[in-house]
């Protein structure tokens, strides 16, 4: 199940959300020059590194949202952060969005780390920034809907369904996903951050208490 876009209308370009896509992207353009060596220093330094997480190691849950692993990992960042950033940003406005997105990014940085106190595997990725975007779009837009790509055996359509449904479902999927994790006994902290997607979600629908809405103007004319 795949977000393509939102049926709530949008009054104002997304400046932000645009402007955070093009950063990732621009980003990972320079990782994929690098060679693998200067790949895995490039990525251990600005990654966070729980087990490494003291002086400037801090600054890594800043840097790390900005990181991604492939072009996949990128792809389907971009792609949520498109789908529900542009309502959110046109909400509360592009500055405050900016705010928002970099205190949950931060808030997930943090519970990853708590987490996985001594985990030595670097974590990358804008997922944990995201995932509060998410749970943003659930407390302000509980009634909306998302038109959703379904693969079906070899084929693919689309479905309108609840936004209710579509974020719970990818809420769920991460949370049995990082409690089953905590159950492997080989568990390190690698793969895949759940405990940031948890955590993001979780402080995005918080944090988004502190940013009011801004007035949003609709067009008093119609165009024939």
């Amino acid at each position: 199940m795949i977000p393509l876009r939102s049926t709530e209308r949008i009054y104002s370009t997304a400046v932000v959300t645009i402007s955070l896509i093009v950063l990732n992207v621009l980003i990972f353009l320079y990782q994929a020059t690098l060679n693998p060596y200067d790949l895995n220093t490039f990525v251990t330094q600005f990654g966070i590194v729980p087990d490494q997480m003291r002086g400037l190691g801090l600054l890594s849950l800043f840097t790390s949202m900005f990181l991604h692993g492939g072009w996949m990992h990128l792809i389907g960042n971009m792609l949520f952060l498109w789908v529900f950033g542009r309502n959110v940003e046109d909400l509360i406005g592009g500055p405050k969005f900016l705010a928002f997105y970099i205190l949950c990014g931060l808030g997930a940085g943090v519970v990853h780390v708590i987490v996985n106190a001594y985990s030595r595997v670097p974590t990358i990725g804008a997922s944990g920034a995201i995932a509060g975007v998410m749970g943003a779009y659930l407390i302000k837009f509980p009634r909306s809907r998302i038109i959703v790509l379904f693969p079906i055996i070899i084929f693919f359509t689309t479905a309108e369904i609840p936004a209710a449904f579509v974020l719970l479902y990818w809420f769920a999927i991460q949370f049995f996903s990082g409690v089953g994790s905590l159950a492997s006994q080989d568990y390190s902290g690698g793969g895949v951050a759940y405990f940031a997607h948890i955590g993001g979600f979780l402080l995005g629908m918080l944090f988004i208490r502190m940013f009011p809405a801004r007035q949003r103007w609709r067009a008093w004319y119609e165009e024939d």
